[in-house]
């Protein structure tokens, strides 16, 4: 891997964890949490879903503990939040947004871990997947709220899919960088039209 493959990923990771920390802490002050309530929900859905895949395929201490660069961009996430908390409603669409980045980012990132790490392509797609909406599962449960992942929303499958175009991508030009960049932009896209035109999954119906 060259030097600027390795400088993205770096990125993509940092960016990752900001958008799902601007998230978290959005939620948090949705539901009136005091100012150390909203620290710890943009930081745990900031890190959540990379500290499960680093446990599930051993590479510990899991990352977040030895990457500053990961802890100041979590804080920004948090502080940007902050500053725009006046405004939340007005940027309904940008908070949806940095939701479907985080999505993106984390996905691809896992996935790669995934594929470093020797897993076959169903397994590294589904640590990526895993890794992209674990934060989301956190910051939902913590703010009282059922999991987008067990709601009619495409969300999950939007990380799928876009874990399987970025390995498809990285099979067929062999580089990275603009694999990564196919992968997190059609999750980006996949959401956003999702939640634009009210596209749901089907429900299972069944009799009480």
């Amino acid at each position: 891997m060259t030097f600027p493959e390795v400088e993205f990923i770096g990125a993509v990771e940092i960016l990752g964890t900001f958008a799902f920390a601007v998230s978290g802490a959005i939620a948090a002050i949705r539901n009136r949490y005091d100012v150390f309530g909203v620290l710890v929900l943009a930081f745990v859905t900031a890190v959540g879903g990379g500290t499960l895949r680093d446990m599930m395929v051993g590479n510990m201490p899991v990352s977040w503990l030895t990457n500053n660069l990961a802890i100041g961009s979590a804080t920004l996430g948090f502080l940007v939040a902050i500053a725009m908390r006046s405004q939340i409603k007005r940027f309904q669409t940008w908070i949806l947004f940095f939701d479907a980045a985080g999505l993106g980012l984390f996905t691809v990132m896992g996935t790669q871990v995934g594929l470093e790490a020797g897993m076959n392509i169903g397994i590294s797609v589904t640590l990526g997947t895993i890794t992209g909406c674990f934060g989301g599962v956190i910051r939902d449960v913590l703010s009282g709220t059922r999991p987008l992942i067990f709601r009619k929303e495409i969300y999950a499958m939007a990380s799928f899919i876009g874990g399987l175009l970025y390995v498809g991508m990285l099979a067929i030009t062999h580089a990275v960088i603009w694999a990564q960049l196919v992968g997190i932009v059609s999750i980006i896209v996949m959401r956003m039209i999702a939640l634009n035109k009210g596209w749901r999954l089907p429900q299972i119906k069944y009799e009480v």
